[in-house]
């Protein structure tokens, strides 16, 4: 018998990488990292297997992350990378002592904010 788990689909071949479980109670199906040692009412999936799994109708499916994959960033952090740069990027006009004016005369005013977007007013207005 082969050391590496393979996957519990019929025909499929390819080395496991997650176990399935299903909590009947809850009508839930469980996908997490693969189990330390094979489980008889748990199934083992490879890559292509477990990211195409859906559950029956009226069930919820529950993706376990393994903590050991990268994480992805979320839109939070990239929201603060994209004001960084737009505020390193903006021009800052100097003063004649050096000291800068803050914000320019010609910037829009943010009046409003709704997760990512923003509400401008032009500073016509």
């Amino acid at each position: 018998m082969s050391p590496v788990r393979r996957c519990s689909r019929t025909a499929c071949g390819r080395p496991a990488v997650a176990t399935l479980t299903y909590v009947y109670a809850d009508s839930t199906a469980v996908l997490g990292p693969l189990a330390t040692y094979a489980e008889p009412h748990c199934y083992d999936l490879c890559a292509e297997h477990s990211e195409r799994l859906t559950a029956p109708r009226g069930w919820e499916v529950v993706r376990l992350s393994d903590g050991s994959a990268p994480a992805h960033p979320s839109g939070d952090d990239l929201e603060a990378l994209a004001n960084a740069v737009r505020e390193a990027a903006r021009p800052h006009d100097r003063g004649p002592d050096g000291e800068g004016r803050g914000r320019r005369s010609a910037d829009p005013v943010e009046v409003a904010r709704r997760g990512h977007l923003r509400v401008l007013r032009s500073p016509d207005s």
